[in-house]
């Protein structure tokens, strides 16, 4: 999914201690990394119920009737993804109950710079777009093309009285990086996204997660021996960063890595001995044979369709993975199924941060939307129950509504992200939001998969990165 992305992401680190209810979501389908693929939803009951029924549903009444009738709004999705076939639901029930026409334009994970960006200085703007707060901020925000949705939180959603903020989780839209330079607010969320290593318990029935970097690399060895260990579509920069991010964060902490990253002498990847340790283990997994063969060769998602016909043990990808995995296997036909189990990296001897990333998706209302009042009140009435509890109805993922239930497949995931004693951290310490993403992509991203296929070793990485980060400033002035 990111697959989910397609585009450049992140901002800023964050810290969460509080027990909370994190919702992951996924994007799921087509050849783009990331979307969702069929599931179940909740009843009033707490009980699942299926997609059909969720669909079939009546609509809800609406706690904002605007006076425009109509906004226009660019999609992340295309029409027949399963987060579409939501979002056509709530389209039909705000134009039932509101009176309001959408006016949409499918687009996939690539519009933001592909169609907002190069849109922001003519006169055909969208009202409304979507995407994770990432790669909104890197492509749209930071060249003043969002206004602020601070009103959208006081707003009712069609449940008595309650507004967007009480059934919102203040995790998701209350930090940083989700506002705009001047402190305000772009970016209201309805799904989240995690990520971890995926397994299917019905193939690996004696496998106790590892709780030490010892015991992972055990189950890596075993399962290298057994035929295969990692997928792992090398195409996909973010998906690569994932491991040095991951293991870096545990050791520097939320805002570490950005901080490494702002650092104007580049002294700070040097200094700092968690980069190298977190390099180190990055090293490890490369040279450690662990990698389907041609990993690096494919064009995603042929690896991890690869994880998915079985040809290895574990996975490590976002939320989204067992959503689009199945929607490939459903497709291939053959009645073939996985029973997903996920886990994350264990915390290296040494690390002091105990973490699990986090990332929001959310809406967007552009600068000079013509239309802003409806799309606003769009934002609300999809923040209903009814509406959200599409997201796990229909994507098998899952919404911001703590009160929704859990997909399976997420639940292992879910409990991490709920896990009080876990510190929050944006997708990669967000660095690919900063400085219109090209940081990661002229900085990060190359060493990193160097790095990650062998090509370099974790203390030339170090020796590399910090003189290039360097030059990154003085270029910038």
């Amino acid at each position: 999914m990111r697959s989910m992305y397609g585009g450049t992401r992140r901002t800023s680190a964050l810290v969460l201690t509080a027990a909370v209810s994190l919702v992951l979501a996924g994007c799921g389908s087509t050849n783009e990394p990331a979307a969702g693929g069929g599931g179940t939803v909740a009843g009033e009951d707490g009980k699942l119920v299926g997609e059909q029924e969720y669909l079939n549903a009546p609509c809800p009444e609406p706690g904002v009737k605007p006076t425009q009738k109509e906004f226009t709004y660019w999609s992340m999705w295309t029409k027949d993804e399963p987060q579409g076939r939501v979002l056509q639901k709530a389209f039909k029930c705000f134009e039932e109950k509101a009176g309001v026409k959408v006016n949409v334009q499918w687009l996939g994970r690539k519009f933001l710079t592909q169609n907002v960006a190069p849109a922001l200085n003519t006169d055909t703007v969208p009202d409304l777009i979507d995407q994770d707060i990432s790669q909104v901020k890197a492509a749209v925000v930071d060249v003043g093309g969002t206004q602020g949705l601070d009103d959208v939180l006081t707003m009712k959603v069609g449940e008595g009285d309650k507004t967007v903020k009480d059934v919102t989780p203040s995790y998701l839209y209350d930090i940083p990086q989700a506002k705009d330079k001047a402190g305000k607010l772009f970016s209201v969320p309805y799904e989240v996204l995690s990520n971890g290593f995926w397994y299917d318990k019905n193939k690996q029935k004696d496998f106790v997660e590892p709780k030490t970097t010892d015991e992972l690399f055990a189950a890596l060895d075993k399962a290298k021996a057994a035929g295969g260990a990692l997928a792992q579509d090398g195409d996909i920069d973010f998906y690569n960063a994932y491991f040095l991010t991951q293991i870096a964060e545990k050791y520097v902490g939320a805002g570490g890595i950005q901080k490494a990253v702002d650092d104007k002498t580049g002294n700070q990847w040097k200094s700092e001995a968690g980069f190298l340790k977190a390099a180190q283990y990055v090293e490890k997994i490369a040279k450690g044979g662990y990698f389907l063969d041609g990993w690096d060769a494919g064009k995603f998602p042929q690896i991890q369709q690869r994880w998915a016909d079985g040809e290895a043990a574990f996975l490590f990808v976002g939320s989204w993975g067992p959503s689009e995995t199945r929607e490939y296997l459903g497709k291939q036909g053959g009645g073939a199924t996985i029973n997903y189990g996920s886990f994350q990296f264990p915390k290296p001897e040494g690390a002091t941060h105990d973490t699990i990333e986090f990332l929001p998706i959310g809406w967007t209302v552009t600068k000079k939307a013509k239309n802003a009042e409806a799309a606003k009140a769009f934002i609300a009435y999809f923040a209903n129950k009814d509406l959200a509890r599409g997201i796990p109805a229909v994507a098998d993922n899952l919404a911001p509504r703590a009160e929704l239930p859990v997909p399976d497949d997420l639940k292992q995931l879910n409990a991490a992200l709920t896990d009080s004693k876990k510190e929050k951290v944006i997708f990669m310490d967000s660095i690919d939001s900063l400085y219109e993403g090209t940081y990661v992509k002229n900085v990060f991203y190359p060493l990193n998969n160097d790095l990650l296929k062998g090509k370099i070793t974790a203390q030339q990485f170090i020796d590399q990165i910090g003189p290039k980060t360097a030059d990154f400033w003085k270029n910038r002035g």
